[in-house]
């Protein structure tokens, strides 16, 4: 392999590297959250920097296969979920 070829993968897998711990350590909370809508249940997991947004991310990703459409994915966000488990990293 030439060193040029070289020098250009390390470079890439580092850059790589960086950002995947930038975008990993940036997640300080995540959530499992199970929602019933419309007599369908989900449950979807979430990282985030907080837990609030965690646990909003969660609902709005559950929300997504039970829904169809844009009125029925807003109503569904606004539902009390079945259940909430989140932890801090």
């Amino acid at each position: 392999m030439k060193k040029g070829t070289l020098i250009t993968l390390l470079a890439v897998v580092g850059f790589g590297s960086l950002l995947l711990f930038n975008t990993l350590s940036a997640q300080k909370a995540t959530c499992t959250v199970t929602v019933s809508y419309n007599g369908h249940t989900n449950t979807a997991t979430a990282s985030h920097e907080n837990e609030a947004e965690a646990k909003r991310s969660a609902q709005n990703t559950a929300c997504g296969p039970i829904t169809s459409g844009m009125n029925d994915a807003i109503a569904c966000d606004r539902v009390e979920p079945d259940s909430v488990r989140c932890e801090t990293h």
